[in-house]
């Protein structure tokens, strides 16, 4: 399948003009797989290595945060990776944390993993050039606050640390950008941007986790989603934007479900999932998909231009870990809008859907009407998109290509005080719907973060 390619550069979500603060004295080079040496702005006692404010480490090797050990990536630091890879055979860098990882950037100071500046090129946008962030079975504890990482996606080989970790399969498997394995471990990644990558966006295998307020933009090449949940997993999911998910904005499974690895747990509520899915052939693809006995509650989401709704295969077999959909889940008051753009690929031999309206009214096998979304708005036919347009501040529904990934940040996805997904939404007064850590919040690093509340309208943002 050829598809567009587009520049998604630096300038693309947040201006990096911080850059230009760092000099060649601030760089830390690595080189021996471990962790980086003492000195050159790095500072590090037996427990804690810290990277401060506006420091450069280059990658050149694999790097690893011990176990038992800490690092604190402070606002402002690049981490640049060097895309030559590792070894003979050029295994893609993996920055791996056996520790635990916190990266307290800022709004103004946002910390960046990316590869070199000239590198960051359109023809690069979804080529996979590192190994992205991998958090082993033994972190415990990982912050991303006000980060971007980018550019990720490389191919898992031999002698990857993933592959020698039996975390991902050699020849089979690409690196999402994030990675978690710990069924035990806390994780918050908030306020931050994950942006061109080959793979998912985020791969929780385990964990509880806190994932808030993020941007996710060109999440997958040939498959991926922006947000992939399994088994091991206690998830709350708010208040994103996941903008040209290759294949689904949220995948929530509870493959993997064992004695050792609960059933999935994921809360997934006002979020706002755009263009999903149209980059993604056959009938797979479209915002959400639920699957294998995952306890999911998906609600008050804003699907904008998706190429399918939400899906939930083998719904007729309730409550089989192996295979089947959860009956106690739900999945319903959510807002689906379209634009009448076509989309520019269109599998005829499969659904050959063209319009995101198209796809909402499309007799799919994994749709199940009167009960998924039985209370939702969704946009069935062309005249009812002008009636359900969301009415952003500012973004063209009606212009922007389907299969577009690029985002621009001149877009304001908050809405108009007239849009009509300001009402109608579900109240939030149901125990059952309430997020996992709204109230005692997740621990890291001696602070307590807690999931945002519900909000009673669809989306990730109300008016300004």
């Amino acid at each position: 399948m050829k598809l567009k390619n587009y520049l998604l550069a630096g300038t693309a979500l947040v201006a990096l003009s911080f850059m230009a603060a760092c000099s060649e004295d601030d760089t830390v080079s690595n080189g021996n797989d471990t962790e980086t040496p003492e000195g050159n702005g790095n500072e590090s006692n037996d427990d804690v290595i810290v990277w401060p404010a506006d420091t450069v480490v280059t990658l050149t090797n694999h790097y690893t945060v011990p176990e038992g050990k800490s690092l604190i990536i402070k606002e402002g630091a690049q981490i640049i990776v060097s895309t030559d890879g590792v070894g003979a055979n050029h295994a893609p860098v993996e920055f791996t944390v056996n520790g635990n990882l916190y990266c307290e950037g800022t709004a103004e100071k946002p910390i960046l993993f990316s590869v070199p500046q000239d590198e960051r090129t359109e023809a690069n946008a979804l080529a996979g050039l590192w190994g992205g962030i991998v958090a082993t079975s033994t972190c415990a504890e990982m912050l991303i606050d006000h980060t971007i990482i980018e550019y990720t996606g490389g191919q898992v080989i031999s002698g990857s640390p993933a592959a020698n970790a039996n975390i991902y399969t050699a020849g089979d498997d690409a690196y999402p950008q994030i990675t978690t394995d710990n069924i035990n471990g806390h994780y918050v990644i908030t306020n931050s941007i994950l942006r061109n990558g080959w793979s998912d966006g985020i791969y929780l295998m385990g964990g509880n986790a806190i994932i808030a307020n993020n941007i996710f933009a060109a999440n997958g090449y040939d498959g991926a989603e922006a947000v992939n949940v399994k088994a091991g997993c206690v998830v709350d999911v708010a208040g994103n934007v996941m903008f040209s998910p290759n294949t689904n904005g949220l995948k929530l499974s509870s493959s993997g479900q064992s004695e050792d690895r609960n059933m999935a747990k994921i809360q997934a509520y006002n979020n706002t999932i755009i263009n999903a899915g149209w980059r993604r052939d056959g009938g797979k693809g479209g915002c959400v998909y639920a699957e294998k006995n995952a306890l999911v509650n998906v609600f008050n989401n804003l699907m904008v231009n998706c190429k399918f709704r939400a899906m939930t295969p083998n719904y007729d077999q309730p409550n089989n870990p192996d295979e089947g959909y959860c009956s106690q889940s739900v999945i319903d008051y959510n807002y689906y809008a379209s634009g009448t753009q076509k989309s520019d690929i269109v599998f005829e031999d499969e659904s050959g859907v063209a319009y995101s309206w198209e796809g909402y009214a499309y007799k799919h096998k994994n749709y199940y009407e009167g009960v998924v979304d039985a209370h939702s708005i969704i946009t069935k036919s062309e005249a009812e998109c002008a009636v359900n347009d969301p009415k952003f501040v500012n973004f063209p529904i009606n212009d922007v290509a389907l299969t577009d990934y690029i985002y621009q940040d001149a877009w304001d996805f908050h809405v108009q005080a007239d849009s009509p997904v300001l009402t109608g939404a579900y109240d939030g007064n149901d125990e059952a719907m309430a997020p996992y850590f709204g109230t005692e919040g997740l621990k890291v690093n001696g602070q307590t973060y807690t999931s945002p509340a519900v909000e009673a309208r669809y989306g990730a943002y109300g008016t300004k």
